[in-house]
């Protein structure tokens, strides 16, 4: 017996300067939540215990993962910028389903970028994670809106092999890499305030950006005296565990690497300054031992062009 498969449904951001939808590209999963907040509007007077929920605001959500290729220095910028932007959700169709059918179910409304995780990995894909906040209202759409279909790289079978690079204070350049790296994952948040006031038109929550913050989190060998060429040597545990005690911002750059090892420093991704706020020292019996470093953006970061 046949079974049949369900609806193929992708998250479009709208591109002003093209005046055309885009998917999110390379999309793994996505999903879409509706919330509505309620208020319990029984009394003493009233016969009987049961309640009597009214709804007084509604609220929406979208969470994207896909995998990572060329688009890190766009969404952090996107993020970076505190604007929302026109954001739909639809059925799609044709080649790897990046063209938008107007379905009867689907929707678009204005949404902040207020959380952005980026995790590339040793020899594996790399991916990101986007989570959109909704401000104001959906509306239906009744015809199928203007596409730009975004071409997948066929060639693309691995992740961006991307580096973690430290300086020795606050103004050096970074030019350390941090010494055989397992892992590396880049977090940035907004957080976002409910503007909602009771003369607000319609029940849909109005957000707000008030604040964005970031953090890096590594995981590398324990291992010493780690040559990366014949003049930069690698941070080291010691090392990073000397900037950790020093309790000072250090300059970061993370950037893609390539070269025996991959290694030697390429396009930047993004760059700023960051202090050491985690060390976790990991020895397994008979196994390599690792280090997990946490580090808590101090202050902006800076996007390459």
């Amino acid at each position: 017996m046949a079974t049949l498969k369900g609806k193929n449904f992708r998250i479009l951001t709208y591109d002003a300067t093209a005046s055309k939808y885009k998917v999110v590209g390379m999309a793994t999963s996505c999903t879409v939540t509706l919330n509505a907040n309620t208020d319990d509007a029984g009394t003493k007077d009233d016969v009987g215990m049961a309640a009597k929920p009214t709804m007084t605001s509604q609220g929406w959500s979208v969470s994207v993962e896909s995998l990572d290729v060329t688009d890190a220095a766009a969404m952090l910028t996107a993020i970076k910028s505190l604007t929302p932007f026109t954001l739909l959700w639809d059925e799609t169709s044709t080649t790897d389903n990046q063209t938008a059918q107007a379905a009867a179910y689907s929707r678009k409304g204005q949404a902040y970028l207020n959380d952005v995780t980026f995790q590339w990995e040793d020899r594996a894909n790399s991916t990101k994670q986007l989570q959109f906040t909704g401000s104001g209202a959906l509306e239906k759409v009744s015809t199928a809106p203007e596409m730009e279909i975004v071409t997948v790289d066929g060639a693309y079978t691995k992740g961006q092999y991307v580096r973690l690079f430290l300086g020795s204070d606050n103004s050096a350049v970074p030019a350390k890499i941090v010494a055989a790296a397992k892992s590396l994952s880049l977090h940035v948040s907004m957080s976002l305030e409910d503007a909602t006031t009771k003369d607000t038109t319609g029940d849909w929550q109005i957000q707000e950006p008030t604040a964005l913050s970031y953090d890096i989190s590594s995981n590398a060998l324990v291992s010493g005296g780690d040559v990366i060429t014949s003049t930069v040597q690698g941070q080291d545990f010691s090392s990073v565990e000397d900037i950790y005690e020093a309790g000072t911002p250090v300059r970061f750059q993370i950037a893609n690497v390539s070269g025996a090892n991959n290694r030697t420093k390429g396009a930047i991704i993004c760059s700023g300054s960051v202090v050491i706020t985690q060390l976790t020292l990991n020895a397994p019996n008979r196994q390599n031992a690792t280090y997990d470093a946490q580090l808590t953006g101090y202050g902006a970061y800076t996007v390459a062009a």
